[in-house]
């Protein structure tokens, strides 16, 4: 038996998916879901090994449950996207289905995923897919995390600084530090450089929760920020903040 789950906040596409379904009798439909906390709980309950999933969802999108899911299942995408991010698709080979979904192209996608089922390559691509995702478009406004079972959303606005954690990156908040799984050089990226200054290679920190700068060892800093918490800053780093602050 084939599990899959259906992530929708329409529940009429929903349940258009769950008829064409009924064509495939070796796939069984565990659980359909109304958002990515939804999502997000089924897939950890249910290890579906296939989800179709919309992407323009309310509270977190389909990328940003994605992001948290730890083993990911193959994944066609149900989307309203524009030719932009279809052609994104398209670039790592993951499947989509544009709405409205006809059954022919519907039955070519999960033909495709029943000719390819367990492919490692599949998952790979979608992995590459939510990475070009999250560095195209505005500046990072929130970052979604996990912690245990619980899914939570952290405002850009409330961190204070991040830090390198091997695979990891630790985002220290006002509320405590929690983990995500994503690089520094991409952080980097997509937070506003007004805002936020890569001091050292494992330390971004945002410049208005710098109290104050201390010399240390050689060309580098010591920065104090507002948490009491003391950061290492590079001779490059320094130079960066120079630069913005207009030192």
């Amino acid at each position: 038996m084939i599990k899959t789950v259906l992530i929708d906040d329409e529940p009429l596409a929903r349940s258009m998916v769950a008829e064409y379904l009924e064509s495939y009798p070796q796939i069984t439909v565990v659980a359909e879901c109304n958002d990515g906390f939804e999502g997000a709980k089924a897939i950890m309950q249910y290890q579906p090994d296939l989800i179709f999933l919309d992407i323009q969802m309310p509270k977190i999108n389909g990328f940003e449950m994605l992001e948290i899911i730890d083993r990911q299942p193959a994944v066609i995408f149900t989307t309203a996207f524009d030719d932009h991010a279809i052609r994104a698709f398209e670039q790592h080979a993951v499947d989509y289905l544009l709405k409205p979904i006809s059954k022919t192209r519907f039955d070519q996608a999960v033909t495709k995923f029943l000719d390819t089922r367990g492919l490692a390559a599949d998952r790979e691509n979608t992995r590459k897919l939510i990475d070009d995702v999250s560095h195209t478009g505005g500046k990072l406004e929130r970052v979604v995390v996990k912690t245990g079972t619980k899914i939570k959303i952290i405002p850009t606005a409330s961190i204070i600084y991040l830090e390198a954690d091997d695979d990891y990156v630790k985002i220290h908040t006002d509320e405590g530090t929690f983990m995500k799984n994503k690089t520094m050089a991409s952080f980097e990226e997509q937070l506003d450089p007004l805002q936020f200054v890569r001091v050292h290679r494992s330390f971004l920190v945002k410049i208005d929760h710098i109290i104050r700068l201390e010399p240390h060892e050689k060309d580098s800093h010591i920065a104090v920020l507002s948490d009491g918490k003391k950061v290492s800053v590079s001779k490059n780093g320094y130079a960066r903040l120079k630069q913005l602050l207009g030192m």
